[in-house]
């Protein structure tokens, strides 16, 4: 009996100090201010432009015009920046709009909100929305790349009638490596928020090792295309709107939602894609009724960037067939 009470005694005390450890042990952590940030409008292009929606500050690039509108939504970690080799291609065809989500490239990095959070999915439709109406666009033809593909994918689920044609570049629909809701769950508790920068800092020291992991042949990747990845990280904020950004990455689960895609929809895919295997890029193809597959050659995760003609052509090709 005396060796029963001691052993609760100490198991209570040491699952008193691992709560203590948990619960207080993060907020102790120091989490210093970054040094020499500046404002986003100082790094902005000569054709860079700027508007607020919903509240929210939206750098964005509009070149071109016509009959038909392109909005290019980019992928995780990335900016308008990533649509710089097709944009003048494509606008040839059309008027092309490629803008900043919340939390990337120069668009704006709230910190604070009142009610609806910026960086959520359900938000994200919302924005492209109200961009669309501030500009006077009433359709467009929708591409987004990567984690940009699942905004644009559930824009057309919720507002089918602004979306002329769906354009999914290796959108990782199936096996999108989300968290678990209870890990997200702790995302959002004061403790991780108040570390969260910090975990934010460490995806960004890892954003080039990934960025190479995008590419089928990273040998060609130059110093430029680095410093336009990394140019945000100068920024304001920059830390704490991406740790915003990756705990509000729930998933709208539109793969249970792909029988309700009307329009006429391309999925492509890079043929070297190690981000998302080429083979559920098909099976999302499969999956949406009519929808056309293409593969770009000698690509990776960014056939955009990779293999920009490439790239334009397939996507010039496939709308100049569903127009007829």
């Amino acid at each position: 009996m005396r060796y029963n009470h001691i052993m609760k005694k100490k198991l209570s005390w040491f699952f008193g100090i691992l709560a203590f450890l948990l619960l207080v042990g993060p907020l102790l952590i120091p989490v210093s201010k970054l040094e020499g940030l500046v404002d986003a409008h100082s790094l902005a292009d000569s054709d860079s432009k700027f508007i607020t929606v919903d509240g929210v500050e939206l750098h964005y690039k509009d070149i071109g015009s016509g009959d038909r509108t392109y909005i290019l939504f980019h992928g995780f970690g990335a900016s308008t920046y990533s649509w710089r080799s097709v944009m003048e291609r494509l606008s040839q065809t059309g008027r092309v709009i490629a803008f900043d989500r919340p939390g990337f490239g120069l668009s704006g990095r709230p910190t604070t909100w009142d009610k609806v959070n910026p960086y959520s999915p359900g938000e994200q439709v919302e924005l492209t929305i109200g961009l669309m109406d501030a500009l006077g666009i009433s359709q467009a033809v929708m591409v987004g790349h990567s984690a940009g593909g699942i905004v644009a994918l559930n824009t057309a689920l919720r507002y089918y009638e602004r979306v002329s044609a769906l354009v999914l570049v290796d959108t990782p629909v199936y096996d999108n490596g989300l968290m678990p809701k209870w890990v997200l769950s702790f995302m959002n508790t004061p403790q991780a928020n108040h570390v969260g920068p910090l975990a934010a800092r460490w995806l960004q020291a890892n954003g080039d090792g990934f960025l190479r992991s995008a590419w089928h042949d990273p040998s060609k990747i130059t110093s430029d295309v680095y410093d336009g990845y990394n140019q945000p990280t100068k920024i304001k904020d920059w830390d704490t709107a991406l740790w915003n950004v990756t705990k509000s990455t729930y998933s709208l689960e539109p793969e249970k939602y792909l029988a309700n895609i009307t329009m006429p929809t391309l999925v492509l895919s890079g043929s070297d894609d190690k981000i998302v295997p080429i083979k559920n890029s098909q099976r999302l193809a499969e999956n949406i009724k009519g929808a056309q597959f293409a593969s770009i050659a000698d690509s990776g995760h960014l056939p955009q960037e990779e293999q920009p003609a490439l790239f334009a052509g397939k996507l010039e090709a496939y709308l100049s067939e569903v127009r007829k």
